[in-house]
């Protein structure tokens, strides 16, 4: 992976939906733009976190898998608001 990240996140060893639930919470902590790199083991991440980024609005720079691992850098966008 080429993209520097600003924080990270290692979810390894955890089953759906907690590297979900992990992500959400350390992007809420981030600036808008700031990107977050998850480290995740569990397979079923990787439909997860796309389809957590398309209903967030946040960017899924990247995604790799490495020696059983899955990688994820996330760019953290503006928020969506309703009403």
């Amino acid at each position: 992976m080429n993209t520097t990240t600003e924080h990270s996140l290692d979810a390894r060893g955890l089953n759906c939906p907690l590297p979900i639930l992990r992500t959400r919470k350390a992007l809420a902590g981030l600036e808008d733009g700031e990107t977050l790199l998850v480290i995740s083991t569990d397979p079923g991440s990787v439909k997860d976190m796309e389809s957590f980024c398309n209903q967030t609005g946040n960017e899924l720079v990247e995604n790799a898998s490495v020696n059983g691992e899955f990688r994820f850098t996330i760019r953290k966008s503006q928020e969506k608001r309703h009403g």
